[in-house]
């Protein structure tokens, strides 16, 4: 009776050990022909048609970058409309060095628009972009430039450097 009871442990041992292995060559043959880009994980998203569609709903100037070269890469973009009739555009991307910049336009009020954009944002000076002057604010996380355009706010915002920012903010039409 000792002797059945050992002999089935023994073979419930193999038999989990056959299972285990058949499912590791399972998961293998999966990985081996699962495509791997080798890439960095960024999901880029084209934005350009949701860019003129927003323009055409939008009641100010709508802004979106032209002319940026292909290492700036899209990856966030959203326009909406509250039930007070606030307009915000949003377009985010992973920028040549690696960071992240996006611009924020709203009709909304001007100091939340900021402050969404640039947490804890305290002015920085100015800077002149492309002839125009842009207020600089520096958050706890993210830094941003601003400028008023008609009714809207313009936030060119992110973790990007002031430079880059300053870049995306030039492209802007």
């Amino acid at each position: 009776m000792a002797g059945n009871s050992s002999m089935r442990g023994r073979q419930t041992v193999r038999d989990m050990v056959l299972s285990m292995a058949a499912i590791g060559v399972v998961v293998a043959v999966g990985y081996a022909f699962l495509p791997h880009d080798g890439g960095d994980g960024v999901h880029v998203v084209d934005y350009r048609s949701s860019l003129a569609s927003a323009k055409r709903a939008a009641p100010y100037p709508l802004l979106g970058p032209e002319g940026l070269s292909d290492k700036w890469r899209a990856t966030s973009v959203e326009y909406k409309q509250d039930a007070k009739g606030a307009a915000t555009w949003h377009l985010g991307f992973v920028t040549p060095s690696g960071d992240y910049a996006a611009i924020e336009q709203s009709n909304g009020n001007r100091d939340q628009v900021i402050a969404d954009a640039v947490s804890g944002g305290q002015p920085d000076g100015n800077a002149s972009v492309d002839g125009k002057e842009w207020e600089r604010y520096q958050g706890s996380r993210y830094r941003g430039l601003t400028v008023q355009t008609g009714s809207a706010t313009t936030v060119v915002t992110g973790s990007a450097s002031y430079q880059e920012l300053s870049e995306l903010a030039q492209a802007l039409k």
